[in-house]
Parts: C-alpha cells; structure tokens; sequence
C-alpha cells in the first residue's frame, strides 16, 4: 500500500450487514404502556413496576421484528431501598388485527438490593437471557400487555453468585401504527 491510500476499517463493512431493515412502505407500529407484576432474583420477590415501550415492523405478511424495552422500577417498600432493572429486546414474533406475540434474547442493566442464600445487599451489572410478550388490542389502540423476562444475574457476585431473574409484568398498553 502507497503512503496516500487509506484503509477502510472493517466495522465500516461488517456492521451495515447486520443490521435489519424493515421492507419501504411496510407499516410500522409503536406501543407503550405501565406494567406491575413482581421481579425475582434471589430469595426474596420484589415489587416491580414501570413503562414500557416496543417498536414493530413487518418482516413478511404477519411476521414482526420488534425492539422492546421494559424499564422496571423496584419501589423502596422493603428496607433495602430503590432498585432499576432495565432489559432491552430485540424479537420476532406474529401479529394478528387485535394483538401479537413474540420473543427473542435481551440484556439487562440492573442495580438492585437482592438477597442470596446466605447475604443480601445491592448487585449490579449486565444480565443477557430471553423475552417474550404478548400484547391484546380490546378497545381500538388500547389493550393488555403481559411481559416475561427471564436472565442469568449475579456474575462474580458474593450476594447472587449465579442466579437468574425472573420479571413478570401485566398492565395496560397503548398502541400507535403507521400505515
């Protein structure tokens, strides 16, 4: 190579090529919502409670690619104070005219008060695992949402040497599409 060529870095060429794209004038659809349900990591369940949003784009005719994200907030109604469990999804799933489903791997930041076998305290880190969500459309726009995370958490922890968590929320959703 000459001194005035230059080299192309190869993130340049390998990252475009993973990225996916829905199809052009394919709709689009985006939901939000509050969950309350329970988070369990550890011996002890926790109240959980938060937002939620998802974007969707049709893949094929009823096939969906959907980016979640579930920020779940454990209240400080237990001596242990505040926690934040925020998981982020990337899924495929099915839709129908009234709702969908669908699932696929997430990671999850987390700092949160938990309790081991034999310790507790406050852990924190990144978790990766698996999502899954269904959402059901019974006014118009305005439906149910039930979510379920399920991730390994704990990694080189005293309190949670190893453990996974288990988030499950329910609450109302609302939904907006692009035609």
């Amino acid at each position: 190579m000459g001194t005035g060529s230059r080299r192309i870095p190869w993130v340049v060429l390998v990252v475009p090529s993973l990225v996916v794209l829905p199809t052009q004038g394919e709709a689009s659809e985006l939901s939000a919502g509050v969950s309350l349900g329970w988070l369990q990591a550890g011996t002890i369940p926790r109240l959980a409670v938060g937002p939620h949003a998802g974007i969707s784009w049709p893949i094929q005719r009823d096939i969906l690619f959907t980016v979640h994200d579930l920020c779940t907030i454990l209240p400080p109604i237990q001596e242990d104070g505040l926690g934040v469990y925020n998981q982020t999804s990337a899924d495929i799933g099915y839709a129908w005219k009234d709702g969908n489903v669908s699932a696929g791997p997430s990671v999850a930041f987390y700092f949160m008060p938990a309790c081991g076998v034999t310790l507790c305290g406050r852990v924190g880190g990144l978790a990766v695992g698996g999502h899954a969500q269904t959402n059901a459309y019974v006014a118009g726009p305005l439906g149910v949402s039930v979510s379920v995370n399920v991730d390994w958490v704990g990694r080189g922890s005293l309190v949670l040497p190893g453990y996974m968590s288990v988030v499950f929320v329910a609450g109302p959703v609302l939904r907006w599409s692009e035609k």
